[in-house]
């Protein structure tokens, strides 16, 4: 299987384990899965009403971009690059687009 597909699948795979720890948890809010291969963009989207308040939130946002996987917005407890790397992705292909690129170079991930 080339990287580009194995990355896809294992993003996919992680991204569908928290909707359904989303989906079982009772909350008032609907977890929502976006994947759009063509443009290589993944999302966990929380959408909902409080009150007379509309809530939609990305919760996570990966995409694929130069053989890498750039985790552009994550609000997991423990982080999905923690479950990337329990699922065999190497920290040199992983970037937390979330930090500022000069900030990057002092975790164990790619800078870009």
């Amino acid at each position: 299987m080339d990287k580009l597909k194995h990355h896809r699948q294992i993003i996919q795979e992680v991204l569908r384990e928290y909707h359904q720890l989303n989906e079982k948890s009772g909350s008032k809010t609907e977890s929502v899965l976006a994947f759009d291969e063509v443009h290589e963009q993944y999302l966990l989207l929380l959408m909902g009403w409080h009150f007379d308040e509309r809530i939609k939130n990305v919760m996570i946002h990966i995409r694929l971009k130069d053989d890498k996987i750039w985790i552009e917005e994550d609000w997991t407890e423990d982080g999905v690059a923690t479950d990337l790397l329990l699922k065999g992705i190497a920290p040199q292909e992983i970037v937390l687009a979330f930090h500022p690129p000069h900030v990057r170079q002092y975790t164990e991930f790619a800078i870009a």
